[in-house]
């Protein structure tokens, strides 16, 4: 008996740990940053990717510097991609679609707070992305310019 007791206790411990394993998805975010053709900022993100666990919050940094000799303002649009995983994306807090200003040589660090819908790792359309890339650019606002900018992609997948 001792044997198959055993054995049902090895079963049971995989059991376990695939049953871990499927509620604790990774999932890689990597940071991309860019500037438009005009714009003379030095932008970047401060990681170059982190993995998350979906529902968990995540903190990202993205670095902007003005080394002009002039104030600039700038705005930033974000993508996500690949664009079907953009419904799972929340943002809670971002610096994207506000105005920036940045005085001569000032260098700023902005915080995106961000957290995948945990639906994220039921939807078997998601199954093989292990990886998402938020990916931000800068355009340079001048007065009585219109930018345009895309809208953001859905936040929550509702049906």
């Amino acid at each position: 008996m001792s044997v198959v007791k055993i054995k049902i206790q090895r079963n049971f411990a995989c059991i376990l740990t695939l049953c871990v394993r499927c509620h604790s998805v990774l999932a890689m975010i990597r940071f991309n940053a860019d500037t438009s053709a005009g714009m003379r900022w030095q932008f970047k993100p401060q990681q170059k990717d982190i993995t998350i666990v979906p529902g968990e919050t995540a903190l990202a940094f993205y670095s902007a510097k003005n080394p002009t000799d002039r104030p600039v303002t700038g705005i930033s649009t974000y993508n996500v991609v690949p664009f079907e995983a953009g419904q799972y994306f929340n943002k809670i807090q971002c610096f994207c679609f506000e105005e920036q200003i940045l005085n001569p040589n000032e260098q700023v660090d902005m915080p995106v707070f961000f957290y995948i819908d945990p639906e994220f790792s039921e939807d078997p359309a998601m199954a093989r992305v292990t990886t998402i890339t938020l990916s931000y650019t800068f355009f340079e606002a001048k007065e009585g310019e219109s930018i345009y900018l895309p809208l953001p992609p859905p936040q929550h997948k509702h049906q």
